[in-house]
């Protein structure tokens, strides 16, 4: 098991590691076949360089973070992916998102690969090829997306922290299906400046790592905040399981992990009840004129689509294009509805600290299963939508979440979702610590 980001800065602290030693590894990484395809651009030099005059008492000590496509690098061009804007202006300075990391001590590795212009929550990517999923050597398996590259570098020891995006789940699918850590936090806590939009109502600026208290730090580097995360037992805190939607259609292997995390949990003292949230059920009507992403990407998109259109992925222009139809109408009636649902879902969800759930309900099937290719649109529209069906749910909520890894040493990732209400970031994060120590045994067994 690859060390996480705390235990790195403490060695570093100690003396027995530096940050050249770490970035060096962290590079060796990154030209491995592990991370085919999960760079579209590498800063090895400027990496070597950065780690070598970096500080040990420094947050992030010089230890390499990838930076997901969509996010301004000073220097550099922003494609989100694509190969439409390959040759636009460079960035005048980074994101915010990227200038806290750097600030903090950490360097970037590398620009990572994801789905074009964010819009798919499988990870495939046409132009630059699809990084496979780092949990599985023998099978190239989809990596999750949007955020896919983040993911494996992350996985797969070439970065720390992989930046990202999660508009319906772009940072806990691929978390999940991965099997590593990937918290949304309640979306205005981060700046999202310096980032191509997807969705301005849904986008969120947020990480990967390797543990909780890795993406702790993250966190409070990200958000410029410190994170109040006590101590208490999991029998301090009152949790909730929702039987709608979120448990339909589970595999098989989601299923085993699912019950056996609930079954270790109570074991260790949680308080977990299962409820009814039946103003779930109002999502599919609220959303059905094609919700924000279709329409605030196609507000973005629609001049370049005229342009270059022909040079899109097919199945992100497609997604795209069905923005074109709402009226304005359709998109203020949205506004009310989602601030309508929130107050609703926020009344039912009071009495509960954290709710839990699978962060999606398979595990990852493989690439050749829904690469591109016109008789494998209907798969990977299934599959898409499959994926991004729980996690969507709190980007709508404007609420926070954790994806953990919950699976045995022998099955593929699965995720455990603790989420709630915007602002409950704290409280999610410290029952996730508490969680992720009560599941360390059966992931070691």
């Amino acid at each position: 098991m690859l060390p996480d980001l705390h235990a790195t800065r403490l060695a570093l602290l100690a003396g027995s590691t530096h940050a050249g030693a770490e970035m060096e590894r962290a590079i060796e990484a990154a030209e491995s076949p592990a991370c085919r395809h999960v760079f579209v651009r590498t800063m090895f030099d400027e990496a070597r360089a950065a780690a070598a005059a970096a500080a040990p008492q420094q947050r992030l000590a010089g230890l390499a973070f990838s930076v997901k496509d969509l996010f301004d690098i000073a220097g550099q061009p922003t494609p989100a992916g694509s190969v439409v804007l390959s040759h636009v202006p460079a960035a005048k300075a980074d994101a915010p998102a990227v200038a806290r990391l750097r600030a903090a001590g950490g360097v970037p590795i590398g620009r990572s690969n994801m789905s074009e212009f964010a819009f798919s929550g499988v990870g495939v990517n046409p132009h630059h090829g699809t990084p496979a999923n780092a949990a599985d050597a023998a099978i190239a398996r989809i990596p999750g997306g949007s955020s896919s590259g983040a993911a494996v570098s992350v996985a797969a020891g070439a970065a720390f922290i992989g930046l990202g995006s999660d508009t319906g789940g772009s940072i806990r699918i691929p978390a999940a299906l991965n099997g590593i850590v990937g918290f949304k936090s309640t979306a205005r806590l981060v700046p999202t400046d310096g980032a191509l939009p997807l969705s301005t109502t849904l986008d969120t600026a947020c990480a990967m790592t390797r543990s909780v208290r890795d993406a702790i730090t993250a966190h409070e580097i990200l958000a410029a905040r410190r994170v109040t995360a006590g101590a208490a037992p999991l029998a301090a805190y009152r949790l909730a399981v929702v039987k709608e939607l979120f448990q339909d259609g589970l595999d098989a292997t989601v299923t085993r992990a699912f019950e056996r995390t609930l079954r270790t949990l109570r074991d260790a003292g949680a308080r977990i009840e299962e409820i009814a949230l039946p103003e779930l059920a109002d999502l599919a009507s609220i959303n059905a004129t094609g919700g924000f992403s279709a329409a605030e990407s196609y507000a973005w998109h629609r001049l370049l689509l005229e342009r270059s259109g022909a040079g899109y992925d097919p199945r992100v222009a497609q997604r795209i294009l069905k923005g074109a139809t709402m009226k304005a109408h359709e998109y203020i009636d949205l506004v009310h509805a989602r601030r309508g649902w929130i107050a609703r879902m926020e009344r039912a969800m009071a009495p509960f600290d954290a709710m839990l759930s699978p962060t999606v309900p398979i595990t990852a099937p493989p690439i050749a299963a829904v690469a591109p290719g016109v008789p494998r649109d209907d798969e990977f529209f299934r599959v898409n939508a499959l994926l991004l069906r729980n996690p969507s749910v709190v980007n709508m909520l404007d609420g926070c979440a954790i994806s953990l890894p919950c699976q045995a040493p022998d099955e593929l990732p699965v995720g455990l979702m603790l989420w709630h209400a915007a602002l409950r970031d704290d409280a999610v994060l410290a029952i996730a610590l508490q969680v992720e120590s009560a599941l360390a045994p059966q992931q070691q067994q």
